[in-house]
């Protein structure tokens, strides 16, 4: 049974019917709700994890199982979980564990490049609605085929950054060099071929790492490679169906398509994997500016991250390379279930004062800080009332009276903005000026109707605003 097609008495019938409340929740049924909803685990019920629950525990396991199986990557706090899938599309539910993204370093660099690269990648970062986008992994490809100089650059990527790696040869003395010096690291073995299948196996099974099965462009080999490093009893396999441009850019798109597909919709087991691409492929043509190339790396990376890639390793370090895919992920991966909220309150911007202007805005997460960033930028000193709408912007909460007189009336008073300010004087948004009479009415306090756009507030209050 697929995990969306369960209902909580699916849940609710394996549980221990209690009623305990350890978990959090009111009853069994509230909390085999939120199991369905991937909003708690199993592991909150404690009666469940007793001895006489085991088989009950084991049904639950097998019937929650993900479609695409979740494989962690590194260790410790900065490890990275994969895969994981739900669905096959975002709409039936929602994605979970954003596509990881991993710069490539060669093994051939010298140590101050080496340190460069690193460094920019743990360095990289923008704050977005709220959010912190980062990049996740370093790709360390062999390119000198020497075990002795790939171990000591392992061993010295290690120990340079916590971010989980990517060890990449097909000549598994080359990857045992690297393995048997970084202890615990727990890297991804990048990659398991028709030709050396069986040596990786064992290197992953020996260092307990996961493995890529590696066939360009042919999904039947991919799944026979897929179907014996099971068979060897590796259990974490992250699938690469070979990325290519130009040409065969089509065929990358159908292959990564089929293989979700095989896996979401047809309960294809072998192949029910997160799955890798490699954007970097594009560096492999010569001849062509820098900018070119890189250009195309960026387009190659939105089309697999919308296309179910799982993973992919990169080679450019520009921001106007990156930050429109690191955004372009995180709306792919928000969950369309839940609006993007910040919590609502009384927010002090800037340095404000009791005499400082007092405005209102909707919790939806864009709309706030797209006038705090106006805000901030203008360098106003105010008070910021954040009501809350549930996650809506502010025409659509008017229109849908998720933001009313009583709520502002109500935010007033539970947040004790009395106490801050020591005028009566409320600016609210210009898409809400309909609300100004019934505002007034309901507070007491005097309601200036701010701009329609948050671009426009200094203006405003240059010429509206009176201490």
């Amino acid at each position: 049974m697929a995990t969306r097609e369960l209902s909580p008495i699916d849940v609710y019938t394996l549980l221990p019917k209690t009623n305990c409340k350890l978990c959090g929740e009111e009853n069994c049924m509230a909390f085999a709700t939120k199991i369905v909803n991937r909003v708690v685990t199993l592991e909150l019920c404690r009666p469940l994890l007793e001895e006489q629950h085991a088989s009950n525990l084991a049904r639950l396991q097998e019937m929650l199982r993900p479609p695409v199986r979740e494989i962690i990557l590194g260790v410790g706090k900065r490890a990275v979980r994969i895969g994981g899938k739900l669905v096959m599309y975002r709409h039936q539910f929602a994605y979970f564990n954003p596509t990881a993204i991993a710069v490539d370093i060669d093994d051939e660099s010298s140590n101050e490049e080496i340190e460069r690269r690193i460094s920019s990648v743990k360095s990289l970062s923008y704050d977005y609605i709220g959010q912190r986008l980062k990049l996740d992994m370093v790709a360390l490809r062999c390119t000198s085929n020497d075990p002795k100089r790939f171990g000591a650059i392992a061993k010295k990527v290690a120990e340079l950054t916590e971010l989980p790696i990517v060890l990449c040869s097909l000549n598994p003395g080359m990857l045992e060099a690297a393995l048997a010096v970084m202890g615990k690291a727990r890297p991804l073995i990048y990659a398991a071929t028709s030709e050396n299948w069986s040596e990786v196996a064992k290197l992953a099974i020996t260092y307990r790492c996961p493995v890529a099965a590696s066939a360009p462009g042919d999904l039947t080999t991919l799944s026979s490679l897929s179907a014996m490093l099971q068979e060897k009893g590796v259990e974490d396999i992250v699938l690469d169906p070979g990325t290519f441009f130009g040409e065969g850019l089509g065929q990358t798109v159908d292959n990564f398509t089929m293989l979700r597909r095989t896996a979401c919709e047809e309960g294809n087991r072998v192949l029910a994997f997160p799955l890798m691409g490699v954007p970097m492929s594009v560096w492999s043509q010569r001849g062509e500016l820098p900018e070119v190339t890189k250009w195309k790396e960026s387009c190659l990376m939105s089309m697999l991250i919308t296309r179910y890639a799982d993973l992919l390793v990169v080679h450019s370090l520009d921001g106007w390379v990156l930050l429109p895919n690191l955004v372009l992920r995180q709306n792919l991966y928000t969950d369309p279930r839940k609006p993007v909220a910040v919590d609502p309150g009384l927010r002090s911007l800037g340095k404000p004062t009791q005499k400082s202007p007092l405005l209102c805005t909707a919790n939806f997460a864009l709309t706030y800080y797209t006038v705090l960033s106006d805000i901030e930028a203008a360098a106003i000193d105010c008070h910021m009332l954040v009501i809350d709408t549930e996650g809506i912007s502010v025409e659509s909460a008017v229109a849908g009276r998720k933001l009313t007189a009583d709520k502002v009336a109500e935010a007033i008073k539970t947040f004790k903005v009395s106490e801050k300010v020591s005028h009566r004087t409320l600016i609210i948004p210009g898409r809400a000026a309909r609300l100004s009479g019934e505002i007034e009415e309901a507070t007491g306090w005097k309601i200036l109707v701010g701009p329609i756009d948050s671009s426009g507030i200094s203006k405003f209050l240059q010429e509206k605003w009176k201490s």
